[in-house]
């Protein structure tokens, strides 16, 4: 039986206009935020060091350190992780990931009660795209590395392998007394190979300063991890280099954004061909503000030379406004940058999070919405927004 031509028209009419509706509404600048790691779930004090990675599948993982009982950085400390595989509007209930293994237990910086806590710090999670696996590193008292591995996409984990003898060669440039993976994420390049930033300290049991920064890597899908070269050095105007984040370049080119303590307030860039070798000499870049915080960068791969970078845009000032030397601004305002050349410059600035606010780590979904997992006020939570949101 055939319809009518006066009916087909209007219901072809009324099918485009929702299809029209549907796209403008899937491009209108969006922002959204879910708590993921609030104060007191679980029973833990405090949830810090946010980590986030995307897998093959779309799962996305949020990690961090479950601090039991205190908010130290030292202490009875766990790595936490959940899953939400509608892309970061719920999530599933917390598993503990590390440590599985032996306990290790002895915390120099606490005189009484410290030789009875284990503290697992500093997770960092590898998706290796060529495996489907995910890689996932972390430290123990920051003196030990260990390896986990799921196939799984994150639901289980294997047991894990200690692999500490990977930093022995750094000793010669920097006697270590402390290790620390990331924290964030680690990434692929192109070649398989996996990178993993870390920051080591050479003064005295526990203290994480005097500091540089590095990357440690992988050429057999995590079975291996070697020493890369010192990245930024803690030498002339660098201070105290440590948590560094990572990311690929339109040509594939590797940059660090590094944390330090330095007198201009800046975050320090260097990039390599490699990721593990060549680098360039640091420099302070003008427009990444740092108040001594973890940020994030990440590679924007379906925009060539897009990256973006988040952290607390704040600077610590004096009475007449002039910025302090090697000041510490307060961790509040965090914000995200864009940029178009690579990491050239960076002309667009938007405030996820206007208060109290500090540690981030960003993500990209496939339909191209952005994550970005990060410390709020006793809380880690997870922003979602699109890039019309950003240049809106």
């Amino acid at each position: 039986m055939s319809i009518p031509t006066r009916l087909v028209l209007p219901c072809v009419l009324l099918l485009h206009s929702a299809f029209m509706l549907q796209e403008m509404k899937a491009a209108d600048p969006f922002l959204e935020k879910v708590k993921v790691f609030p104060a007191g779930m679980g029973g833990v004090t405090l949830y810090r060091i946010p980590g986030i990675a995307v897998t093959p599948k779309g799962t996305v993982l949020a990690y961090c350190e479950a601090r039991r009982d205190s908010r130290s950085d030292w202490g009875e400390i766990e790595i936490h992780l959940r899953r939400s595989v509608d892309g970061g509007v719920t999530w599933q209930a917390p598993q503990q990931l590390a440590h599985h293994g032996k306990r290790i237990e002895g915390n120099p910086r606490k005189k009484t009660g410290g030789e009875h806590e284990q503290t697992a710090n500093n997770p960092v999670a590898i998706i290796d795209h060529e495996t489907g696996a995910i890689e996932f590193l972390y430290c123990i008292n920051y003196a030990r590395c260990f390896s986990i591995r799921s196939e799984d996409d994150g639901v289980s984990w294997s047991d894990p392998i200690e692999i500490t003898d990977t930093f022995e060669p750094f000793r010669d440039s920097y006697p270590w007394k402390v290790i620390a993976t990331g924290p964030g994420h680690g990434l692929q390049l192109p070649t398989g190979r996996l990178i993993v930033p870390i920051w080591l300290a050479y003064g005295k049991v526990g203290d994480h300063s005097p500091s540089a920064s590095a990357t440690i890597y992988s050429d057999d899908h995590g079975k291996t991890w070697h020493a890369g070269e010192i990245a930024v050095p803690n030498e002339g105007e660098f201070v105290n280099p440590n948590e560094t984040m990572v990311a690929t370049l339109s040509d594939d080119r590797v940059m660090l954004i590094t944390r330090s303590v330095s007198k201009p307030n800046r975050k320090l860039v260097t990039v390599s061909e490699t990721g593990i070798d060549g680098w360039s000499k640091p420099v302070f870049h003008p427009q990444l503000l740092e108040p001594v915080c973890m940020a994030s960068v990440l590679r924007y791969p379906e925009k060539p030379g897009m990256v973006l970078f988040t952290n607390p845009h704040s600077v610590a000032l004096d009475k007449q406004g002039a910025e302090v030397p090697a000041g510490r601004g307060k961790r509040r305002n965090l914000s995200v940058k864009l940029s178009r050349d690579d990491g050239e410059t960076w002309n667009l600035t938007k405030t996820i999070e206007a208060g109290p606010s500090a540690y981030s780590d960003l993500a990209l979904l496939p339909d191209g919405t952005v994550l970005c997992l990060y410390e709020g006020e006793n809380t880690i939570d997870c922003a979602r927004f699109n890039l019309d949101w950003i240049e809106d």
